[in-house]
């Protein structure tokens, strides 16, 4: 029965594409819309994670100012870094880092940039790999000794097919030998592109570059903790540190902030999940208005078919078996609605996730769960006028012209 049901459902859906083809294109463009938000939602968390991971594993950043501004805080010395690496329990590895800017000239080359003084612990924390070269040493560190490291995007602007490492950047008044280039990492989730700095020796950057003597002149702490210990207790323990060392007492307020990557990753993919879901509910509307039109279709269906239903019953057919066959068509187009949907969804979201530069991640679940709400929207809206049609009484429905 539910085979002929089907038979017939397609013979009048052939009977009438075009408006078979209206119909269904709310449906359609409902399950394309959410199956696409939500693929791209998913995506762009991914994405932030990754960024956010790419910075360093268990990693906790310690900052002059509140925010990312500073505000005019005092900065930390090298006697804070000390304290933190030999007072604070959990900590792997710690690296300050001091920032300069510079143009960076190589040849007819130029380009404004951030330059990073830090120590070869820095690379380890921060995660970074290379693709060409080595990182600075200890005995680098020790000597102030004019080298750098230096990103993809510099690489690629100063140098361009030129070799790179064992060549030469001038730096305000002085020059330093570049000894390696960074593999690439791309843009962070605030829109910086990591790729974009010089790193050297932290006592290359004040004796050669700033030439400071004072070292309080650190902007932020970068903290590796160890595998399995809570960073919570880190960054407690680090903030009533900073507190005693800067003399804070009381209510006074941190001139310092400690941030975490991990809860930062964790905000983030939070925030983007709960916009994914707004999104992809605001796109499943669609589908309701989708529904609506089939229910609405249907229904005229019913009343150009009704000499047809009242011959059916006549002859024997069973009101249960007009339903049936009513509520099969309704399912028949959503189900139509939903496959083309998802083949659409899977078009835009290859496509978009290559503007957006986020991975295609084309989640089998979410399309199995769009075409079963697009059937269930066929079942639902096609049952009231599968229910009229089933319902008609066959001598007024051999009498309607």
């Amino acid at each position: 029965m539910f085979f002929n049901a089907f038979v017939i459902a397609l013979r009048e859906i052939r009977r009438n594409l075009t408006r078979a083809f209206l119909t269904v294109l709310g449906v359609v463009i409902g399950v394309a819309a959410v199956i696409t938000m939500v693929t791209l939602g998913r995506g762009a968390t991914e994405t932030v994670k990754a960024q956010i991971s790419s910075m360093g594993s268990n990693l906790l950043v310690l900052r002059a100012g509140q925010g990312w501004g500073g505000g005019g805080a005092p900065l930390f010395s090298t006697a804070d870094v000390r304290a933190i690496e030999g007072q604070i329990a959990g900590i792997k590895s710690v690296a300050p880092l001091a920032r300069g800017g510079a143009s960076a000239v190589v040849l007819e080359n130029a380009r404004v940039t951030d330059i990073q003084g830090t120590t070869p612990e820095y690379f380890g924390i921060a995660n970074w790999k290379l693709s060409q070269g080595r990182f600075f040493d200890q005995a680098d560190l020790t000597d102030g000794a004019p080298v750098c490291v230096i990103g993809e995007t510099i690489r690629r602007e100063l140098f361009g097919k030129q070799e790179a490492v064992g060549s030469k950047i001038r730096l305000k008044t002085t020059s330093v030998l570049v000894i390696g280039v960074t593999a690439p990492k791309g843009q962070a989730g605030w829109g910086d592109d990591l790729d974009d700095n010089i790193i050297m020796p932290i006592t290359t950057l004040r004796r050669r570059i700033e030439a400071k003597a004072s070292n309080q002149n650190i902007d932020q702490v970068m903290i590796s903790g160890e595998d399995g210990y809570p960073s919570e207790a880190i960054v407690s323990d680090v903030s009533t540190l900073m507190r005693e060392r800067r003399g804070l007492k009381g209510n006074a307020q941190n001139n310092f902030s400690v941030s975490d990557t991990r809860q930062i990753a964790e905000a983030v993919s939070s925030s983007t999940a709960v916009m994914t879901s707004l999104l992809g509910a605001v796109a499943g509307v669609s589908l309701l208005v989708g529904g609506i039109g089939i229910m609405n279709i249907m229904l005229v269906s019913v009343t150009e078919r009704t000499r047809e239903i009242g011959i059916r019953l006549a002859i024997g057919a069973r009101a249960r078996e007009v339903l049936l066959q009513f509520l099969v068509e309704a399912v028949t187009l959503s189900c139509v609605g939903g496959a083309v949907g998802i083949t659409l969804a899977y078009g835009l979201c290859s496509t978009l996730a290559k503007v957006v530069g986020a991975p295609f991640l084309f989640d089998p679940k979410i399309n199995i769960i769009a075409f079963v709400f697009s059937a269930a929207i066929g079942i639902i809206f096609g049952f009231m006028p599968a229910r009229r049609a089933a319902g008609l009484d066959p001598i007024e429905a051999l009498r309607h012209e």
